[in-house]
């Protein structure tokens, strides 16, 4: 079992969610497919980094990202940054020799998302883009199904991501709002994760037909370091502009024939992380809701006129990552255990030498399906979506 040293990129939510699943995956999954061990972590300033590195458990700080991507000993480089550092990081670390897990969205734009994509293709690098949540048990359940033939052919996918926390005018400016940080609004941030799942569940996608809006056009600037979330209000002070989408809405034609829409918005009140999907096949329907994450609603065809409706499967032991989480079903899974069964499968690809989804293929793949939605947002018409060559017959 092989110790591989962790640097650490960002030390904001997301660097947290990143350093409990390096501690705790060898607990979860043992014997573990590799230890991490938290070696260095990068922030703003040095106040920022070194509180970072004793609240995350690691051993070294720094303010230079170069330093960790430019350390021999460093073996995984960890990109919890906002959008706009990804590109940059990620193919340094990349021309370095190290393995990458990079957060979602790879980047702010496809041309950025392809530069990335071709700096670790044919490098034999472990990368990953971290879509965490098609790693919910109940996700992957599904996926075995629909690989099964449970349901049939697929014929319709309709999904969701519905957020309220920055519903209210007067929550701050966050970078998420800013397109020169994020690159896009509701659209790189939460509807991507859907994107995946329909991508993981369906297949390609073929043409979109899209509907952007930007509901509020500024709030209050932000004061202090670190990035506002949540109904925070920003005060009575100056407003700076939000140039990015509140929501998307999109209807979707797949490369397999099947067809389906999907919405997102951050302004959606009374949801709070309201992610959902239903798939209708020739033989039977599948439903879940992230907000329940330990339940899989499923109907069969071949359960008979008498006895057909929605069950539900809760999902434990018997079911995929069941041996290494809890020992009954319904116990509860949370958003950390995602990030821990990401942390296993991709420290397992880099231990066995092999590769891991979704990886920089595949965030590639979801820019293109954003910059897509974009142009037919623009355009009010259908957009066809191209598919890289690799992507093509995968299973994902």
């Amino acid at each position: 079992m092989k110790n591989l040293n962790v640097g650490l990129i960002g030390g904001g939510f997301m660097g947290k969610a990143h350093s409990l699943a390096y501690s705790a995956m060898p607990m979860f999954f043992w014997p573990a497919p590799a230890i991490p061990v938290r070696h260095t972590i990068a922030e703003a300033n040095e106040s920022l980094a070194s509180e970072a590195a004793r609240r995350f458990g690691f051993e070294n700080s720094t303010t230079d990202w170069h330093s960790i991507v430019e350390n021999p000993a460093i073996d995984v480089v960890d990109i919890a940054t906002p959008n706009h550092l990804h590109a940059e990081i990620a193919i340094a670390a990349a021309q370095a020799g190290k393995h990458i897990i990079c957060e979602k969205p790879l980047a702010r734009t496809g041309e950025e998302s392809k530069a990335m994509y071709e700096a670790v293709k044919d490098t034999g690098i472990v990368h990953m883009v971290a879509f965490n949540y098609r790693r919910t048990p109940s996700v992957a359940l599904a996926k075995r199904y629909i690989q099964e033939g449970a349901i049939g052919r697929i014929l319709n996918f309709r999904g969701t991501y519905l957020q309220d926390w920055s519903a209210d005018p007067d929550s701050p400016l966050s970078w998420r709002f800013q397109k020169n940080i994020a690159g896009s609004g509701a659209l790189g941030d939460i509807a991507t994760h859907v994107i995946d799942m329909a991508r993981y569940l369906v297949g390609e996608f073929a043409s979109v037909n899209s509907i952007l809006s930007t509901f509020i056009p500024d709030r209050p600037l932000q004061t202090g370091g670190a990035d506002a979330l949540g109904n925070v209000r920003g005060g009575a002070g100056p407003r700076g502009e939000v140039d990015v989408d509140d929501e998307v809405l999109t209807m979707v034609r797949f490369a397999n024939g099947a067809v389906g829409s999907i919405e997102a918005t951050r302004n959606a009140y009374g949801r709070n992380n309201f992610i959902t999907f239903e798939i209708h096949g020739t033989e039977g329907s599948i439903f879940f809701n992230y907000e329940r994450r330990d339940e899989l609603q499923v109907c069969f065809a071949a359960d008979g006129n008498d006895r057909r409706g929605f069950r539900t499967v809760y999902t434990g032991p018997a079911h995929p990552y069941g041996e290494g989480l809890w020992p009954i079903p319904a116990l509860g899974v949370g958003y950390g255990e995602t990030k821990i069964i990401e942390a296993h499968d991709f420290f397992k690809a880099i231990a066995e030498g092999g590769s891991v989804s979704p990886n920089f293929a595949d965030g590639y793949q979801t820019a293109l399906i954003d910059d897509a939605i974009i142009e037919s947002a623009e355009k009010e018409a259908w957009v066809d979506v191209p598919v890289l060559a690799e992507l093509a017959t995968s299973t994902k």
